[in-house]
């Protein structure tokens, strides 16, 4: 079980309380990605550690597994990067070649760089043979449309990759509709890298379909449901549904101890408020209260309403 790179909401804090709630229950996390447009920023001083600060394994002791990701397409730059991750004791970097946000697809990363598969195989050419360690990659369909990635497949192919992951969606989907398992299954048997699933595991049950369906998948990785279900993962492992009650119980604990660690790592408290409000605004459904109910705390304002009005559904 992997967790998903989702910015914004899996950083280090994150990892570290759900290693500390649920401990082994993931075996490793990509990490939310590193950007290259930072015009090589994180290459020396108070700079590096401020930019590096998710992924230095000083900050990441006793947090879950971790494999760092990069994002961009500035092939010296990534390489670059790609050192200084491996020189801190990484074995592998992910490629994000998947992220649908608009302002990434629009700077041509990301799913973006999906429609290029010879800007892709010149941008491998440069980068596999001048990387030290393992190289994953992170994608999606395409961007417009599944072309994309049937083109792709074979370039991929050629390069010694650790893992590919595939999220079945195109990526003007965003994320809404449905995760396309169907297309999963047709172009899973086309990689010759390990594959891993990645796309609405909300439930033991979908997870035990996915393996069951395409059982030549490597692993599975879970990036929402966590939020929605903490106990998701292990649920998995187990294969089989946790008592609801029981669910109950281990995410309350889990959302009182996020939210303390919030409160104990923001200095600010309108920070410390955006990111309750942004873990809230998924996290309250692993607990037996309306949607009402908990769009109070969203429209809240000011730390004190917030922590009181929390504590009052966790209790």
């Amino acid at each position: 079980m992997i967790l998903a790179p989702m910015q914004g909401l899996t950083e280090v804090l994150f990892r570290h309380v759900y290693e500390q709630c649920f401990p082994g229950a993931i075996a490793q996390a990509v990490s939310p990605f590193l950007s290259l447009t930072h015009n090589l920023q994180f290459s020396k001083g108070e700079a590096r550690r401020s930019y590096l600060a998710d992924v230095l394994p000083e900050n990441n002791k006793g947090s879950i597994p971790l494999i760092p990701q990069i994002l961009g397409k500035e092939a010296e730059e990534f390489v670059q990067l790609a050192q200084i991750l491996y020189d801190l004791g990484y074995p592998e970097v992910n490629w994000n070649m998947g992220c649908p946000m608009r302002k990434v697809v629009g700077k041509h990363r990301g799913c973006g760089l999906m429609p290029y598969p010879d800007e892709v195989r010149a941008l491998l050419d440069y980068i596999m043979p001048r990387i030290p360690g393992q190289l994953s990659i992170k994608l999606r369909l395409g961007l417009k449309e599944r072309s994309e990635i049937e083109r792709l497949i074979p370039i991929l192919n050629d390069y010694p990759l650790a893992n590919i992951t595939l999220h079945p969606r195109l990526g003007r989907q965003q994320y809404g509709g449905v995760a396309d398992r169907a297309a999963y299954g047709e172009l899973l048997p086309l990689f010759k890298a390990p594959v891993i699933y990645n796309g609405d595991i909300c439930t033991p049950e979908e997870a035990a379909d996915i393996r069951k369906s395409y059982p030549k998948t490597a692993d599975l990785m879970v990036g929402r449901g966590v939020l929605y279900r903490p106990t998701l993962p292990l649920e998995i492992a187990d294969k089989a549904p946790m008592a609801v009650s029981d669910r109950i119980t281990h995410a309350k604990r889990f959302v009182r101890c996020l939210m303390r660690e919030i409160t104990n790592s923001i200095p600010y408290q309108e920070a410390q408020v955006r990111k309750k409000k942004e873990y809230w605004s998924l996290l309250w459904k692993s607990l037996d209260i309306s949607e009402q109910e908990a769009h109070r705390v969203l429209r809240a304002s000011g730390i004190e309403a917030v922590d009181n009005l929390i504590e009052v559904f966790i209790q």
